[in-house]
């Protein structure tokens, strides 16, 4: 049985820059990291003493005899592209809820994508996978998705993701371990319990970046800029800051990043310490991401305890082979 673990990620400034409809025009650029929460993929051929001659194990089952059978599109069309007709069994589990915004559909893919081609025993770099990824959602899936996110998913880290005209990216790692270590300690992660899916909410708005929502791509682009200042000089608070100013940008992309009860939600984290903060992912529900002083953190906490908190670590690892 072949096992792949595969981050989530925390997005920070940058977002929507991301898209190839802005980056092969004006180039990106985004900071994020990866967090110790996972999706576990296993894969294993299906002895041929069963009824069916493929299992997918997710939120359903599925028992079925042949691929065109399977309904989970990602997996159906993962085996019609790379392993074809095989007895197989698939099980995903994450630690997350899917759907809420910490990049769990690209760890699911790249995941996916790592265990079958270590299955087919072919050697891939990271490099090549995020390729491979990119292409499978964005060209045979046809989804509107950004490209950040799939490259955390291979690389793992605290990274700074340049995306270059000519469709290539750099991953540079953020070196300061002091400043990363002081603004873990002062995140908070709450689920909102509001699940949404993230390409519908970026069609709305993926097919006006470059005219009617240029500007805030470029104001969005300048928070990255900020950071790095930030994150240079040390001074994590005004991180936490800058994920305000980002978040009142973002929500100008389109009306619905946010809602009435996420605004709430929102206004209510700031009246109780947060410094700032933001929706993570595409918008629409599912995770905020709040930067509020530990000392605070009790206070904060036992007021907003409606939600739910969700304790996390920073990580440097991408995808693995655990098994």
């Amino acid at each position: 049985m072949i096992i792949t673990k595969t981050p989530y990620r925390i997005s920070f400034f940058g977002g929507g820059s991301d898209y190839p409809e802005w980056y092969k025009k004006f180039g990106g650029e985004v900071l994020s990291t990866t967090i110790n929460k996972h999706v576990y993929i296993s894969l294993r051929e299906l002895p041929n003493f069963f009824n069916h001659n493929l299992r997918i194990s997710y939120s359903a089952i599925e028992e079925v005899n042949k691929i065109s059978q399977i309904k989970h599109i990602v997996v159906k069309e993962a085996l019609y592209k790379y392993l074809g007709n095989k007895n197989l069994e698939i099980h995903y589990d994450g630690e997350l809820p899917a759907r809420s915004g910490m990049g769990s559909s690209s760890s699911f893919v790249v995941g996916l994508l790592n265990a079958i081609k270590y299955f087919t025993k072919k050697t891939i770099s990271k490099k090549e996978l995020v390729k491979i990824s990119l292409n499978f959602e964005q060209k045979i899936l046809k989804e509107f998705v950004g490209s950040q996110d799939q490259i955390a998913a291979c690389y793992g880290g605290f990274n700074y993701i340049k995306f270059q005209k000519n469709n290539s990216f750099k991953v540079n790692p953020v070196e300061n371990n002091d400043f990363k270590k002081k603004l873990n300690k002062n995140l908070v992660l709450l689920y909102t319990g509001q699940q949404r899916t993230a390409q519908l909410i970026a069609k709305k708005f993926v097919k006006k970046l470059t005219n009617q929502k240029k500007n805030e791509i470029i104001e969005l682009l300048q928070c990255v800029k900020e950071s790095k200042n930030i994150i240079r000089n040390n001074k994590p608070n005004d991180f936490g800051r800058l994920l305000n100013e980002s978040w009142m940008i973002k929500k100008r992309l389109d009306k619905s990043i946010s809602n009435s009860t996420i605004d709430d939600m929102y206004n209510l984290a700031l009246k109780n310490g947060a410094l700032g903060g933001k929706i993570l992912g595409a918008g629409g529900g599912g995770f905020l991401l709040f930067y509020v002083n530990d000392f605070k953190k009790k206070y904060f906490l036992d007021k907003m305890k409606f939600l739910t908190n969700v304790p996390f670590e920073f990580e440097n690892n991408g995808t693995q082979i655990i098994s």
